[in-house]
């Protein structure tokens, strides 16, 4: 077999990162990051009203950015032997189009409107047409939400779109279509944007935008207009099929070839969201628990439709035939906040320095602040009279999703330091975990084996130990530090017709595993009485929210 090579190219919540790797051996022969410009700055967000907004242009400058970097140093011949590209992205992430499939924001009279640009994953501004959507649903002669937990999300398509018709008449009176970050980019490489011809992701439209083949695709009109009547007609602006990533989406276009060097024969994937593809990079086998460990967490699982089809799981993300691997049932579950837990707790101890002492110095403060928790928070000890935390600093994704609450802490005194507080925070977001492994279980779902990646599974040991223990599992990691742009390279060589299906992918692309945790007894029996507080604490905070 000749040697061909994929580019798997991944957006995240602050960068997008491009890998080159070669399709026989998964030898990463090329990466390169480009960190978004306008967000870095924190244009067009506003989080004390959970408003946070991402501008095309730093999607466009970092797959140009990212693709040239990752091929800097590869050689002619090597690039005109890259067959495939695929793209994976946050979601749900959608923006407004035009008839052609521009975003409003690269349009000059709304380059400055937030509601023209991509409306980011973790957004919350729609929580109150969240709940709409759920209350017309569950009254509904037919559930739409049945498939994706029986609760519908802020983070998700419909409830951002309704919020955004509903405040915004300059943005509903020019928006032709609604497109995911994910179906755009990669639309975007192949050069035809048009909203009602491209193929749409199966991933993105079965977990959150209600897709199913039992609906003969979206809902009803006749559902969304009686839930507000501006949406009435979008549906037919939008799509019926989807298709999974494993499908080509077309030829790259001309320009994008000659833009980064490569040849006009290469195959652009439909695209997916980052932790569908993280799983696919992490070698997810039938009932492997996958945790996408970043900002966030996702969570994912996969199992033959035939042996679960049959459930209804409550309270996850969705269950979508083929949105992992296809011809499989994919299951998505995660929390709303788990680095980004940490990184609030960081903000708090490092902005008064920034004030007081000048931005060196907190700076260094910032660099060295989390090991040093972490390190010194490994060596304290654990009893069940420890104080403990919810997890819910950004809303709770799953179990049930609601975006309403707010994080809890219990058992503070004089006693307690910034060490025994990230502590808290820690097993929190352990014991949140704990919360959506459970409910998997209770539904009638095995869970076979902890695999993690991400950013935060391969930096903090502390963080990984006490999430084997809250579990009672063993974890194993990922070697790959790009297990989703990874597991995009994969899916592109399935689309460019390399590999024949994902598994055989993965048995030639794989990274394998660099780090296990066991848990430890001792621990295992603390934590259990430690969990039981937790949730006294989550229920004592959800019932006087």
């Amino acid at each position: 077999m000749k040697t061909t090579y994929t580019i798997g190219v991944d957006f995240g919540t602050d960068s997008v990162r491009a890998l080159v790797v070669n399709n026989q051996t998964g030898e990463n022969i090329g990466t390169a990051v480009h960190y978004y410009e306008r967000w870095k700055q924190g244009l067009y967000c506003n989080p004390s009203i959970s408003q946070f907004r991402q501008h095309p242009l730093d999607y466009l400058e970092g797959l140009e950015g990212s693709i040239i970097g990752a091929l800097q140093h590869i050689s002619e011949e090597v690039k005109q032997k890259i067959v495939g590209i695929s793209v994976d992205t946050t979601g749900s992430t959608p923006v407004a189009v035009d008839a052609n499939g521009t975003p409003l924001s690269l349009l000059p009279e709304f380059s400055e409107n937030p509601n023209g640009m991509f409306i980011l994953w973790k957004d919350h501004t729609a929580n109150a047409e969240a709940e709409e959507i759920n209350r017309l649903a569950h009254s509904w002669e037919i559930d739409f939400t049945k498939y994706v937990g029986g609760i519908y999300s802020s983070e998700w398509f419909w409830a951002k779109i309704l919020r955004t018709l509903r405040v915004d008449e300059t943005v509903r009176l020019n928006a032709f279509s609604w497109v995911e970050h994910c179906d755009w980019i990669s639309a975007v490489l192949t050069g035809n944007t048009n909203p009602l011809r491209m193929k749409r992701s199966r991933c993105a439209a079965g977990h959150k935008a209600m897709w199913h083949e039992e609906f003969d695709g979206l809902p009803s009109e006749e559902f969304f207009t009686t839930l507000d009547p501006l949406l009435k007609g979008l549906r037919e602006r939008l799509f019926r099929n989807t298709y999974t990533s494993d499908e080509s989406m077309g030829k790259i276009a001309a320009d994008w070839a000659k833009k980064l060097g490569l040849s006009t024969n290469v195959e652009i994937g439909v695209g997916a969201f980052d932790c569908h593809m993280g799983a696919v990079g992490a070698e997810i086998e039938p009932y492997d628990f996958v945790r996408v460990m970043g900002t966030s967490t996702c969570d994912m699982l996969i199992a033959p439709t035939q042996e679960i089809g049959h459930l209804l799981i409550k309270g996850i993300c969705g269950q979508v035939d083929g949105s992992i691997i296809p011809n499989m049932l994919g299951m998505e579950a995660g929390q709303s906040a788990y680095g980004d837990y940490y990184a609030w707790f960081q903000r708090v101890i490092t902005e008064p320095v920034r004030e007081l002492l000048g931005e060196k110095a907190a700076e260094e403060l910032s660099q060295k602040l989390i090991p040093y928790l972490s390190e010194k928070a490994s060596l304290l000890p654990v009893s069940e009279n420890d104080p403990v935390a919810t997890d819910w600093i950004n809303g709770r994704r799953t179990p049930d999703a609601n975006h309403e609450l707010k994080a809890a802490f219990m058992g503070l005194n004089l006693g307690t330091d910034a060490i025994k507080i990230f502590k808290m925070i820690v097993e929190a977001t352990a014991f949140g975990s704990k919360a959506i492994v459970n409910r998997f279980i209770e539904e009638g779902v095995p869970i076979k084996q902890v695999i993690a990646i991400g950013g935060v599974a391969k930096k903090s040991p502390f963080v990984m130990q006490t999430l084997s223990d809250v579990l009672n599992m063993p974890i194993k990691v990922a070697s790959s530090d790009q297990a989703c742009a990874l597991g995009a390279a994969m899916n592109a060589s399935v689309a460019a017709g390399v590999h024949a299906n994902l598994f055989d992918a993965q048995k030639a692309m794989g990274s394998g595993f660099d780090a296990h945790y066991e848990p430890r007894p001792t621990y295992v029996e603390v934590y259990k009485k430690l969990y039981e507080k937790y949730q006294k604490l989550g229920k004592h905070t959800e019932n006087n929210a």
